[in-house]
């Protein structure tokens, strides 16, 4: 890493996430898969998030639903899997393997380890059991194709076992092998995420034998996560990148060691681009309007986020976990929220000047509003609640 070069204020700053997150009109992406490489991966704690990311960035005539299935179920080129932070995330196929050696072998590792010491806190299962059981679980899923979590656990028995959780501690009860069993092999990269048993809003999945990963060295691994995430989301800080990732701040530091990492002066301190990556970036022609879901990955991209979002606003968009919930975005900045109620009518809410939108301007205004009826146009009659409450969407809804 070298000395500072240059300054990168929070204006262009904006002016990168617009063209690169494919959030101005003239950057609209015409699949599934371009939209996801361009933000690295997109968060699916919520199943609906993936859809809403995507739809929100897709050129006219591109119909999300499909898209996104055609790409993660059809043509499998979007890979669904635990990533960074331990959190489920939507990534490009051919960055699986580099999202798996990179951050979550660690994480699987750490996940078995505290699997099997609770089965022998909690019953009388071991290691040896555990092995056995998913080794049963794996020849089901290659005799069936694939198959829901209710149907693996009608054909293998020992996934209807059950442990003590939590020990002589208050969160002392019963808990279901099965959950904890098949989330180690999904970790591990034995089984994958299929379809969902509903809709695309569904969290229920069927579980499929998943390819193995190819063999990569770590450290390469991590680099190249940080290459492709810098591309998107640079210029970052350490503290961003480690909190992006979830890693160890040597981690960080190495990865961006290797890769001659460039440092910039940000408001908040010292960012940094690839090296490629230092020549000035213009704000759109286009002013430009989003609604962007709940946990979306422009929104949650940056542990410093004061330069697109209020520090004010925040207690209004972001549950106690940290969450954030659906907002609105006008020229790079958060300057509201939005919500669908139970009658299918989607909403928002200004947080600059209270309802209106006056401070920022009639444009705005009608682009927000043009952006409501492009997101309703092919939600359909969908209902959409987000699986982490904000109080402003909340407030939205009643």
């Amino acid at each position: 890493m070298s000395e500072t070069k240059r300054t990168i204020g929070p204006e262009e700053r904006r002016a990168r996430l617009a063209v690169r997150h494919r959030l101005a009109g003239a950057a609209r992406a015409g699949t599934a898969e371009e939209v996801t490489d361009s933000l690295v991966a997109l968060h699916a704690t919520d199943a609906a998030t993936v859809f809403l990311a995507v739809g929100a960035r897709l050129a006219a005539g591109r119909e999300p639903v499909a898209e996104v299935e055609r790409a993660l179920y059809e043509e499998r080129t979007l890979a669904r899997m635990h990533g960074m932070r331990h959190t489920l995330f939507v990534v490009p196929a051919r960055l699986a393997a580099v999202v798996h050696v990179s951050t979550t072998d660690a994480a699987s590792t750490r996940e078995r380890t505290t699997l099997v010491k609770h089965l022998a806190a909690g019953s009388d299962y071991d290691a040896d059991w555990l092995a056995e059981t998913e080794r049963q679980v794996l020849a089901e899923l290659a005799r069936r194709g694939e198959a829901t979590g209710t149907e693996l656990g009608a054909a293998v028995p020992r996934l209807r076992a059950q442990f003590v959780y939590g020990v002589g501690t208050n969160q002392e009860g019963p808990q279901s092998v099965a959950s904890r069993v098949l989330r180690v092999l999904g970790m591990e990269g034995r089984i994958a995420r299929g379809r969902p048993q509903g809709g695309w809003t569904s969290s229920r999945f069927r579980w499929a034998p998943a390819p193995p990963y190819a063999e990569l060295v770590p450290a390469e691994a991590q680099a190249e996560l940080v290459r492709h995430w810098l591309t998107a989301y640079g210029p970052a800080t350490e503290a961003d990148l480690k909190w992006w990732t979830g890693w160890k701040v040597t981690d960080v530091r190495r990865a961006l060691t290797a890769l001659g990492a460039q440092r910039v002066a940000l408001e908040e301190g010292t960012g940094f681009v690839l090296a490629d990556d230092l020549e000035p970036v213009s704000p759109p022609a286009e002013p430009w309007a989003a609604l962007l879901p709940a946990l979306d990955p422009t929104a949650m991209g940056w542990q410093s986020r004061d330069w697109y979002l209020d520090p004010a606003h925040r207690a209004a968009l972001f549950d106690r976990s940290g969450n954030i919930g659906p907002t609105v975005w006008w020229n790079g900045r958060i300057v509201g929220g939005w919500a669908q109620r139970a009658d299918g009518e989607f909403v928002w809410r200004l947080l600059t000047d209270g309802d209106t939108g006056a401070e920022l301007g009639r444009d705005a205004a009608r682009a927000i509003e043009a952006e409501v009826a492009r997101l309703a146009a092919w939600v359909g009659d969908v209902r959409i609640t987000p699986r982490f409450r904000t109080p402003l969407e909340r407030e939205l809804t009643t």
